[in-house]
């Protein structure tokens, strides 16, 4: 068994080609995929452990799909998140107009599950930095405030920029979040998540989530320029 004290999960949404996944595949592996990286089909899992402010996280990330047609699949992945983080890309102005859409479709599962509705922390990301930008960072500051999103941040998955900066500090603050809660509880809440990855995962650090999820071996489509 894993020795960590914490276990957190990250769901991030956004639409189709924000970078999502390359976001993921950055932080875990600490590079981007080759050749040509598809849009995800379903829901895809890793794993990596950190350690912040001297204590061991483990952090679930599922990377979910984009696309309107697998909404009522990435929706249930939504339930018992401690973090959700909604993606836009800053060189496309529609991605960044789709923010609202999402953060209704992300409310409507959260207002259901009243016992972490209020608590799940809220992270706004405005990836690909690197392009040519055509949302202002003071404007995806201005949404951020206006929706009560508890962080924002801009990140370049390509470059590596401020994409360690933002999973750190979404652990330190869930980990904050955490020590004073009751151990029974936390101990609960903690196998309650263990054993959804254990169903989700293939015993390599990706698991693949669904069985819809196998046609991300061969459904690729964008390039890796596009994270």
């Amino acid at each position: 068994m894993d020795d960590y004290k914490y276990l957190f999960k990250i769901v991030l949404v956004g639409n189709a080609g924000v970078g999502k996944t390359c976001l993921v595949r950055q932080f875990t592996q600490g590079n981007l995929p080759s050749g040509h990286q598809g849009a995800t089909i379903g829901v895809d899992f890793m794993i990596k452990t950190v350690v912040a402010n001297d204590i061991k996280i483990k952090l679930q990330l599922w990377d979910t799909a984009g696309q309107e047609r697998f909404r009522s699949i990435t929706q249930s992945y939504y339930r018992s998140a401690h973090c959700l983080i909604l993606v836009y890309d800053i060189s496309s102005q529609p991605s960044f107009d789709a923010l609202s859409k999402w953060i209704r479709d992300v409310d409507s599962v959260l207002d259901r599950d009243t016992q972490l509705g209020s608590e799940v922390l809220r992270v706004l990301v405005g990836n690909k930095c690197d392009k040519e930008r055509e949302v202002p960072y003071a404007i995806g500051e201005k949404f951020a405030d206006m929706h009560k999103f508890d962080l924002f941040m801009e990140t370049s998955a390509l470059n590596n920029e401020s994409v360690d900066k933002l999973f750190y500090d979404i652990a330190e603050i869930l980990a904050l979040r955490r020590k004073d809660e009751p151990m029974a509880s936390l101990h609960h809440l903690n196998n309650q998540h263990q054993q959804q990855s254990d169903r989700g995962a293939s015993g390599n650090t990706l698991g693949i989530v669904d069985s819809i999820n196998a046609l991300n071996l061969t459904n690729r489509a964008r390039t890796c320029l596009q994270c």
